[in-house]
């Protein structure tokens, strides 16, 4: 399929379906391998203060993940939708399910994965999953990205799925596919959710655009800035490229 993409605050953001977004991902590494960001108000705001995250942004493929982000997307195009990361994981894992592609994840806790690997086993047992890493929480090394970098070829993944926070999966995810030439995809809080060691919001504030507040309520101290600050500077950003187009 063609990607149409909508240029909003500088950044090319993606317009299409959930099914395409899934056909996408999973057929990225049969062609020339990707990195997908799943990115939203607080993306557009940091890139709009960062051009080393703004150019990282620019040259990957980017879906809508926020609800304000989709709707302005959708005012460029009207078959823009919102591609929620949790639920582009559960697509294209369902889709992937007895094909030969091959999934490894990246990020979240040793408890975290497991609980990730044991339902996916349940709900998802025709698709292969092989392996997974859970990176410090600090910056690494260069020995120690080596030691990951030679873990994730040697398990032979198509697709690389990076669940770090917001930025740093996705300056990952851009040096990955540059330098192990692999599709990788980063989709913040979708092993959190998944594997049920995080609540999501319930279906009906995901879709009138609230999910931000059920999450704000659930972590305060760390979420505040980023939705009180970020949402001014993604306004101002969004309104400047508009302008300026």
């Amino acid at each position: 399929m063609t990607l149409k993409n909508e240029l909003i605050a500088n950044i090319p953001i993606a317009t299409c379906s959930m099914e395409d977004a899934s056909e996408l991902v999973l057929a990225s590494p049969k062609g020339n391998p990707n990195a997908f960001h799943l990115i939203n108000s607080y993306s557009i705001a940091l890139a709009h203060n960062d051009s080393k995250y703004r150019s990282v942004l620019q040259e990957g493929v980017c879906f809508p993940d926020g609800k304000p982000l989709s709707l302005f997307a959708r005012l460029k195009n009207p078959i823009a939708r919102q591609i929620r990361g949790p639920s582009l994981f559960e697509k294209a894992l369902h889709d992937s399910g007895g094909s030969e592609t091959k999934h490894f994840f990246l990020g979240g806790s040793e408890e975290l994965l497991n609980a990730l690997f044991g339902k996916i086993s349940k709900e998802y047992p025709n698709t292969e999953i092989v392996g997974s890493f859970s990176p410090p929480f600090r910056p690494m090394t260069l020995e120690e990205i080596a030691a990951q970098d030679s873990l994730i070829l040697a398990s032979q993944a198509d697709i690389v799925w990076v669940g770090l926070g917001t930025p740093r999966q996705d300056f990952e995810c851009a040096r990955i596919t540059k330098q192990l030439e692999l599709t990788t995809v980063a989709v913040g809080a979708a092993f959190d959710f998944f594997s049920g060691l995080k609540k999501e919001s319930p279906k009906w504030m995901t879709k009138l655009g609230l999910e931000w507040i059920f999450r704000f309520a659930s972590e305060p101290k760390r979420l505040w800035k980023r939705y009180l600050v970020g949402n001014i500077v993604f306004l101002w950003a969004v309104l400047v490229g508009w302008s300026k187009s």
